[in-house]
């Protein structure tokens, strides 16, 4: 699988608990270019999770197709680069260095690399040398708690990484600092290997303007596909807003996915995309809210669902 980076390429950003597969094949009708998983711990890959192992699975849709990990130790990366080999249709290993959230800085992996970059470095080397798919690639902040962000770009770039995603915060940003838009752009002119830009891009102009501001080579957007999976189609045909009808048929065929991959258990889980998906100018939101909160009927659920979108 060949990346064309000739015209900016379009990536849904791996978001833990939302970017599953049943989200990213939803989006992937959009026309998102390349979709990741979700982070995968490679402790977990490593030691035969079975949960972890089906966090793994794509949609036919899904191609190019990344599967994100995240880890610092050599020999634990190198077993999960060996069971990601044996997965078919996988194009791309991307390594996490930009996740925030202690529980993984903790255990020296995410953003915590970005503090050891001799460390970082050799996750990168490690994965650029096992593994058997097209590209290595690198999701970086601008720092630890501060920005050193060409030094990072640098490691990733001299350790192999075939292209890099920059998330415009240090890790002290959390998701609530400003984003740094021009600090991705010093990245973009200081490597020779494409660069990606996030954070908070989460309309058609944003993105354009992003992509003017930085000369990136793509954008890469999260939770601003989150309850909007079709701004990808927006940012690419120049659409101003998307019908309710359309919507409508998404919601429902995103619920129908949930339950083919969870089962009844789907139901709970959706909870959290009905919240996002109510807000876009529906009247009694709050109280459709409260309902499907209580509900745990397949079929109850659905037409609950049905009704108040088309409503």
């Amino acid at each position: 699988m060949k990346l064309n980076f000739s015209k900016p390429l379009y990536f849904l950003a791996p978001l833990a608990g939302l970017t599953d597969l049943p989200f990213r094949s939803v989006v992937k009708k959009f026309g998102v270019d390349v979709t990741v998983s979700e982070m995968i711990s490679s402790n977990a890959l490593a030691y035969g999770s079975k949960k972890t192992e089906k966090m793994l699975e794509k949609s036919i849709l899904e191609e190019p197709y990344s599967i994100q990990i995240a880890g610092s130790d050599t020999e634990i990366i190198k077993r999960a680069v060996d069971i990601i080999n044996e997965q078919d249709g996988v194009d791309i290993i991307d390594l996490n260095c930009g996740c925030p959230v202690p529980k993984v800085v903790n255990n020296l992996q995410g953003s915590a690399l970005l503090s050891d970059l001799k460390k970082m470095g050799k996750a990168i080397e490690t994965i650029k040398n096992y593994s058997t798919k097209d590209y290595t690639s690198v999701k970086i902040r601008l720092g630890f708690a501060e920005k050193n962000h060409l030094d990072i770009a640098k490691v990733c770039e001299d350790n192999g990484a075939d292209f890099i995603a920059v998330h415009g915060r240090t890790r002290q940003g959390k998701f609530k600092a400003p984003v740094d838009y021009d600090a991705i752009a010093e990245i973009k002119q200081a490597v020779n290997i494409p660069v990606i830009a996030n954070g908070d891009i989460d309309s058609r102009d944003k993105a354009n303007w992003v992509l003017e501001r930085t000369k990136c080579d793509g954008i890469m957007i999260g939770r601003g596909a989150v309850g909007k999976p079709w701004i990808f189609k927006e940012i690419k045909d120049n659409l101003d807003h998307t019908s309710k009808e359309l919507i409508a048929k998404v919601v429902l065929e995103h619920f129908d996915q949930m339950i083919n991959f969870y089962g009844d258990y789907g139901v709970i889980l959706f909870r959290k995309h009905l919240h996002t998906y109510s807000k876009y100018g529906y009247k009694n939101a709050a109280g459709f809210r409260d309902i499907v909160n209580r509900v745990t009927d397949v079929k109850e659920s659905r037409e609950i669902i049905e009704n108040f979108f088309n409503s």
